[in-house]
């Protein structure tokens, strides 16, 4: 397997992480007729997939295929043809690196920014393991609908497009549906953006500001995140596809979204300290600013959601920063 790149079809996948994310994964995998291997962190989660096949603290009354077998040990990963990587994005590091060394090709299923680095995901995982493949799955799609199944299209960036491709027909099962890419830093970007855009259209709904207020920040939050990827060399059409526009779309208007949940309590005077660990987006909205500034992109929406995360101002405060920025053309 040269250089980590697909050679030979795909029939075993490793999932490093077993949350809601991973434990959805591995069983689209399952349905798809592949053998699989999730690593859980936690001994007695492993034992209780292969038991009962369930996973109770992530995904609650779900019934898991018999095919998913869950290991306490990242080292039996290593035999697998090809992983998903479903670990929170702060935790991708020190997942990656406690994995050992990757042969098979990667695609990292997290969303977000590194907060110290303001690294993507992609530049996380080749930072700590720089002779592996990586690739991203990213996409609109909430866990708990796709282990039972509902409908359900991400797509799935690899520089290698054959390998992106073979990703697409391991996956592809059911009401799963992979699109395949070539774009892993538009991908990336969409993910990443999303998050931070979600908490700002949930501080929108948590102060009662209307929908169309919401429509106006998705649109205008959808610029700076197109901005942002043109960037980085990320293609316009992926940003307008599933894993940019399209995941906006859902986790801007779902309180099933950890994001946009965390905006709505912030709108009401929460803090972001000891709330919502898994809401990424308050991690990655600094970085995001930070990495635009250096870029010499505007990005207001982005940056008012870093204030208030950060505690730096308080939501009225941005809101009104952002109602009187200067009137200008819309493109």
């Amino acid at each position: 397997m040269g250089a980590g790149l697909m050679q030979a079809k795909i029939n075993h996948i490793g999932v490093a992480g077993a949350g809601a994310w991973g434990t959805a994964l591995a069983q689209v995998a399952a349905l798809a007729g592949r053998r699989v291997t999730i690593w859980a962190n936690r001994a007695a989660l492993a034992d209780e997939i292969n038991s009962q096949h369930m996973n109770g603290r992530f995904l609650p009354g779900r019934v898991l295929a018999r095919e998913v077998v869950a290991v306490a040990d990242p080292s039996a990963l290593h035999d697998c043809d090809a992983l998903l990587v479903a670990c929170p994005a702060q935790s991708l590091r020190q997942v990656l690196s406690t994995m050992g060394r990757l042969r098979a090709p990667a695609a990292i299923c997290a969303k977000g920014m590194e907060r110290g680095t303001g690294l993507l995901m992609q530049e996380v995982a080749l930072a700590a393991q720089p002779k592996a493949a990586f690739g991203i799955l990213s996409g609109p799609g909430f866990a708990d609908e796709v282990v039972q199944g509902l409908p359900c299209a991400v797509t799935i960036a690899f520089d290698d497009a054959p390998t992106a491709s073979q990703f697409c027909e391991a996956l592809g099962c059911g009401g799963f549906r992979p699109y395949a890419s070539g774009d892993v830093a538009g991908v990336a970007v969409g993910g990443a953006v999303k998050n931070v855009l979600a908490i700002a259209c949930g501080v929108v709904e948590g102060r009662g500001l209307g929908e169309s207020a919401r429509a106006a920040v998705m649109t205008r939050g959808f610029a700076e995140m197109a901005r942002f990827g043109q960037a980085l060399g990320a293609r316009l059409e992926t940003m307008t596809g599933l894993s940019g526009f399209g995941d906006l779309v859902l986790t801007a208007s779902s309180r099933q979204s950890r994001n946009f949940a965390l905006g709505v309590q912030l709108a009401r005077g929460a803090q972001v300290a000891g709330r919502a660990p898994l809401a990424e987006g308050a991690a990655t909205a600094p970085a995001l600013v930070r990495r635009a500034v250096q870029l010499g992109i505007q990005m207001p929406i982005a940056e008012a959601v870093a204030g208030i995360v950060s505690g730096d101002i308080d939501v009225d405060t941005a809101i009104r920063a952002l109602l009187s920025r200067p009137l200008k053309s819309e493109h």
